[in-house]
């Protein structure tokens, strides 16, 4: 959370500089971007952090910015900011998948506070990333046969059903799934279940 940048995208520059100030106050760093478009251009990009959007903006509003964010994979929590006539409009937001709205005018420490929480969010959800590309690397390392085995093992097959279906025995199955357990770090049939669940998820 230390390095996370709050992006805010807003086209009213005075609410552009008053959030920046702000945030810069309370040691948050702060980028600004005059419109969705703008911040969608180098998105990619994008320092680690949190989004905080105006909902009515020309050329796209801040829904549409969540929903191509969403199409891009681009997993960063979204704080929509709304007009008390935009609420409806803030709620497909939430729909859409933004993490929280803020109805004008708001506390600036109501502001702070769903900053911290999408900033937690987002720094969660870049360790699951994280740890995702780990599991899908160590699995990636398994010999062709050790993933069929694997398989069989993550369907819940007996030892002989899965030696039987490959045409080995069951002695050998023995072995693949002793060498996935030293590979992969797995203390137990449960966790190497879980670590195949996260890797796939």
């Amino acid at each position: 959370m230390a390095d996370a940048v709050v992006h805010i995208i807003d086209d009213d520059e005075a609410v552009r500089d008053s959030l920046s100030f702000l945030l810069d106050s309370v040691g948050l760093a702060a980028r600004i971007y005059d419109s969705a478009v703008a911040f969608l251009d180098q998105a990619d990009r994008a320092a680690p952090g949190c989004i905080v959007t105006d909902v009515r903006m020309p050329d796209m509003s801040g829904l549409e910015l969540v929903r191509r964010l969403a199409e891009q994979g681009i997993e960063h929590p979204v704080i929509v900011m709304t007009g008390h006539a935009d609420v409806p409009l803030a709620v497909e937001a939430m729909k859409a998948g933004a993490v929280e709205f803020l109805e004008k005018p708001f506390e600036e420490e109501t502001l702070l506070r769903a900053i911290r929480t999408a900033l937690t969010k987002g720094g969660q959800a870049q360790e699951d990333r994280a740890e995702k590309q780990r599991l899908r690397a160590i699995l990636d390392g398994l010999s062709p046969r050790e993933r069929e085995v694997l398989q069989g093992v993550i369907d819940g097959k007996l030892n002989k059903t899965i030696a039987f279906e490959l045409g080995i025995s069951a002695r050998t199955v023995e072995v693949y799934r002793a060498n996935m357990m030293s590979k992969t770090g797995a203390r137990g049939l449960s966790e190497l279940v879980q670590m195949v669940m996260l890797a796939r998820a």
